[in-house]
C-alpha cells in the first residue's frame, strides 16, 4: 500500500506543478494580447505622425516655390507601409 501512498502523492504534486504552469502560461497569454495591441496602436500612431510629417514638409515647399516629386510621394508612401 505504501507504493501506491507514494504514487498517489508524486502524481498529486505533479497536478499541482502543472496546475500552476497553466495559469503562468494564461497570464503570459494575456500580457502578450495586451502587447500586441500596445505594438499596433503605436504602429497606427507613428504611420499617423509620418503622414503629418509629409504634410508639414510638402507645406514648407509649397511655400518655398518648390512642388513635390513623384519621388517625394513615391518615398513618403514606401515610409507609410
Amino acid at each position: 500500500m505504501d507504493d501506491y501512498e507514494a504514487l498517489a502523492q508524486e502524481l498529486s504534486a505533479a497536478a499541482e506543478k502543472l496546475r500552476l504552469l497553466e495559469q503562468r502560461i494564461a497570464e503570459v497569454e494575456r500580457v502578450n494580447a495586451r502587447l500586441e495591441e500596445a505594438a499596433l496602436s503605436t504602429a497606427r500612431s507613428m504611420a499617423e505622425v509620418s503622414r503629418h510629417w509629409d504634410a508639414v514638409y510638402d507645406a514648407m515647399r509649397r511655400e518655398e516655390g518648390d512642388t513635390p516629386t513623384e519621388r517625394d510621394h513615391d518615398a513618403a508612401s514606401a515610409r507609410r507601409r
